[in-house]
């Protein structure tokens, strides 16, 4: 049953807001005819459905709100089930030897019950500490026995922050990194020594011991901020909802420096939305000054997202002291009524921080600064433009590659399983920003969230539609997840009290049964093992390829980029190349370039068997990285003799009879 329209209130703001979001999504959805692009086949709908849940929330009349609740004997039993489980997850991964789909199926049914009992729990049954226990073991489990089964480590970059960190311990002096950018930024490298020193481990235990522990322990810095806005039961909600996106369990597999920007990040959001809805003190402000510096001194693009969060806070600010939103109209039984804080000159310093550092930043012979903006210039003089669609995940760039090739029907549904959770999320996101902007609930905390999360979209999802990928969109994810997180807990709860308990059980339902698998086997969450093999790179190497990078760096006795002549460049698969080059082995290595159904054409090659079984990336005719299984002969042609092998790698250079 509805009101009458007589009744309606279609002017308040939220209720446009939710009008406009459903225009909206119906001028959008024609876009994907015009480019094949996951998010314009997807966000439409979403944001639709979104908008049209909300609009029925707050003009359905049954006002029940009896939702069905766990049993008693049940809500005490499945924290027992949890735990039980993570050990059969350490248990499985010592058998199997790595996170096998297997896995990632326990994995997801016990992520599943942990987000069943925050949503279905009774009050009286409820307990904060013992659901935020489990999300955090969560955490651990699911990174670290991904980083116990890994030889090495995993992801790309990691190798060369390793080589950086290897040289300070052994100069014993940040000189030996003098020559790189992270020189002006080398908090993580300086905290990783440090580890190693103060806990007397090796270098690679200490990565594991510091970054490692400290990003599924961040999560709790979520819990912390959306507690300062909403009841505890959507604070661990939203805590949970972070600790299983995709991107953030990636940043707690590839250690590297974004790692540790993103904990200084949601440590600064947190110090932000306290300052906002406490009394603050000088002492609170001092501590976000001190991290402000800690993530300037740590990573630069960590640096460039903190800045606009800092940016949204003081828009905010601006749009509650010269804006609509009178502090009048504030109902304070949803949010306290507070004066707006005035956040001008820690913008100020941060802004004029980060140019100061970066202009002293070295960079490819230039300052950062003066690099990072050539290269902002020369995209959008070449290649910006509208729907000008830059390939980025690897998701795309298997779309993209099988389009000519009739791709199967799992080919298609892989890029979708891997947006499927930020999807989910995203709608909740919406639910809760339309929320947020009623005038009677508007406050400067939330409309910050609401500010950078409508920012970094912009980042992620806009920019990359006109060509511009600068930014480096896919390291802002994890970050962007943060306040989606807290706005999506908002827009459940919002959805819980106003829909009739038939709707709100099935949303429910649906969110707590598919988000969580949905999230656990994204390809972010599984890089060193995928679940779907032969269509994702695996990012992580076994003990006989690790065995052939330091065997190939013996042979030819590690030369010095400049000493390798063009023809002698080593040619083999992306990821392979990168490690064989990162560290130190053979610095001029590249993809091999290997036409459709033909042969390569390089004198130096290196075959590995995973490319003849699994997905690795090789240049096509014009010079296009595309997926593409090759088999030894494709690479080692019968003019070459083989210089190493091991079974697994082999390594081919020009024979001495030719």
């Amino acid at each position: 049953m509805y009101n009458k329209i007589s009744q309606l209130r279609p002017l308040r703001l939220d209720t446009v807001a939710a009008i406009v979001g459903l225009l909206l999504a119906l001028v959008l959805l024609p876009l994907r005819l015009l480019a094949s692009q996951i998010y314009l086949n997807t966000v439409p709908f979403v944001l639709g459905t979104a908008c049209a849940l909300y609009l029925l929330a707050l003009y359905q009349q049954d006002t029940s709100t009896a939702l069905p609740r766990l049993p008693r004997p049940v809500a005490m039993t499945l924290p027992s089930v949890v735990l039980a489980g993570l050990g059969a997850l350490v248990v499985l991964t010592v058998l199997q030897g790595a996170r096998t789909p297997v896995y990632f199926a326990v994995a997801s049914v016990l992520a599943t019950l942990v987000v069943v009992q925050i949503l279905f729990t009774s009050e009286e049954a409820f307990n904060r500490r013992l659901l935020l226990l489990q999300v955090v073991l969560f955490a651990l489990v699911f990174r670290f026995t991904a980083l116990y089964a890994t030889p090495g480590y995993i992801g790309i970059d990691v190798w060369t922050h390793m080589e950086f960190i290897e040289a300070i311990y052994a100069e014993e002096s940040l000189s030996a990194i003098s020559h790189d950018k992270h020189y002006a930024s080398p908090f993580y490298h300086l905290l990783v020594v440090a580890s190693s020193l103060l806990l007397d481990v090796p270098l690679r235990l200490a990565l594991y011991l510091s970054v490692g522990i400290l990003m599924p322990l961040s999560v709790l810095l979520i819990y912390a901020t959306t507690n300062l806005l909403v009841s505890e039961r959507w604070a661990v909600l939203a805590t949970a909802l972070f600790a299983l996106t995709s991107h953030v369990t990636m940043w707690g597999l590839h250690l590297i420096p974004t790692s540790l920007g993103l904990v200084f990040f949601l440590a600064i959001l947190y110090a932000l939305i306290r300052v906002m809805r406490i009394e603050y003190t000088m002492r609170d402000f001092s501590l976000l000054i001190l991290l402000s510096v800690a993530v300037i001194l740590t990573h630069q693009v960590s640096t460039f997202i903190t800045l606009v969060l800092l940016l949204a806070a003081f828009v905010a600010q601006v749009v509650f002291v010269i804006g609509p939103f009178g502090l009048t109209r504030l109902d304070t039984s949803v949010f306290r009524a507070k004066k707006p804080v005035n956040l001008i000159g820690l913008v100020v310093f941060n802004f004029g921080l980060t140019i100061f550092v970066w202009s002293l930043t070295p960079y490819r012979e230039q300052s950062f600064l003066a690099t990072v903006l050539s290269f902002f210039t020369q995209t959008l003089e070449e290649s910006a433009g509208f729907l000008n669609i830059a390939s980025g995940s690897t998701g795309d760039e298997t779309t993209e590659a099988s389009a000519e090739a009739a791709p199967t029907l799992l080919e298609q549904a892989v890029p979708y399983i891997d947006a499927l959770g930020f999807l989910f999320l995203l709608g909740a996101t919406f639910a809760g920003c339309l929320y947020v902007v009623h005038r009677r609930r508007a406050e400067q905390s939330v409309f910050t969230l609401l500010l950078a999360a409508a920012i970094m979209l912009v980042f992620v999802l806009v920019l990359p539609m006109f060509g511009i990928r600068n930014f480096i969109p896919t390291r802002w994810f994890a970050f962007l997840y943060a306040p989606m997180a807290i706005l999506g807990a908002i827009g459940l709860r919002t959805l819980v009290r106003g829909l009739s308990p038939g709707v709100v059980v099935t949303v429910l339902v649906l969110f707590a049964l598919i988000y969580p698998g949905a999230m656990l086997f994204a390809v972010e969450s599984n890089a060193e093992n995928p679940v779907f093999s032969d269509q994702h790179e695996q990012l992580a190497y076994t003990d006989a390829e690790l065995a052939a990078v330091s065997s190939i760096g013996e042979l030819t006795g590690g030369p010095d980029g400049q000493e390798i002549r063009p023809d002698q460049q080593l040619h083999t698969d992306h990821p392979y190349q990168t490690v064989i080059s990162r560290t130190g082995a053979y610095p001029s290595t590249t993809t091999a370039t290997v036409p459709d159904d033909g042969v390569a054409d390089h004198e130096y090659v290196v075959h590995r068997t995973t490319q003849s079984t699994d997905a690795t990336y090789f240049n096509d005719a014009d010079g296009e990285g595309r997926i593409e299984q090759v088999s030894q002969d494709r690479l080692c042609q019968p003019h070459h003799a083989t210089v190493y092998t091991n079974g697994e790698v082999t390594m081919c250079t020009p024979s001495p009879t030719t």
